[in-house]
């Protein structure tokens, strides 16, 4: 059913000559009854679902080198296994691959997946894809230096 602004409504009543104290009435019951059903809404609304960040790396020689890294960041349930976040783009690519647009621009590899794939394929395999185009992945020690470091030492 199609939502009706309270303002358009209040000007519908006015314009059919309803008397002011009826309409006022009406418009009083109509509030009450939205008033209701956002409170019922609010109360079937099932929580927000926590999630957690994975981090997917491309490994195309096999071998995981210590430059040059890159993959792309995914978004799964809290409570599911990061280890099945592959299996969670494969099928969605299989499902885009199964469409009318997926037929006609097919995709067949986990990267091609993350950019191509839209969204409501990821959605169904409660996955969502946060960068489309792989980044950049920078090795670190994770030791900060106790001296101070000038922005030369940085640059260099």
């Amino acid at each position: 059913m199609p939502k009706v602004d309270l303002d358009l409504i209040a000007e519908v009543l006015k314009s059919n000559e309803i008397d002011p104290q009826v309409a006022s009435k009406i418009m009083h019951q109509i509030q009450e009854e939205i008033k209701k059903e956002a409170e019922m809404n609010d109360a079937t609304r099932e929580p927000p679902v926590k999630k957690q960040f994975v981090m997917i790396l491309s490994d195309t020689r096999n071998e995981i080198p210590v430059d040059d890294l890159v993959g792309w960041v995914v978004q799964i349930p809290e409570m599911d296994s990061p280890m099945s976040v592959i299996d969670r783009i494969k099928k969605s690519a299989y499902e885009f691959n199964i469409s009318k647009k997926g037929q006609k621009y097919p995709v067949n590899s986990i990267g091609e997946a993350c950019e191509a794939v839209s969204a409501k394929f990821f959605k169904e395999q409660y996955i969502a894809i946060k960068t489309k185009l792989p980044v950049t992945v920078v090795k670190t020690d994770n030791i900060l230096p106790k001296e101070k470091i000038s922005m030369d030492d940085l640059r260099s």
